[in-house]
């Protein structure tokens, strides 16, 4: 089971805010709080968690093969 809670880190400003992700679907845009920036993911990264947070997003998670 995929953990929902993750620390964003914003690529403009450094702020970083815990979050909870959705489990259902990929986050295209995060709202910095800390510099009002609209964030979008990485080239090649499915959502904004993959992207600027210190875990994946939870449908990442799940597609890991399990030990």
């Amino acid at each position: 089971m995929a953990d929902l809670h993750t620390t964003m880190s914003c690529p403009a400003c450094g702020h970083r805010s815990v979050e909870t992700m959705p489990r259902d679907r990929c986050v295209f845009f995060w709202d910095c709080v800390g510099c009002g920036r609209v964030i979008r993911p990485k080239h090649g990264d499915c959502c904004v968690y993959c992207s600027y947070s210190d875990k994946q997003c939870p449908l990442m998670q799940d597609d890991r093969p399990r030990p």
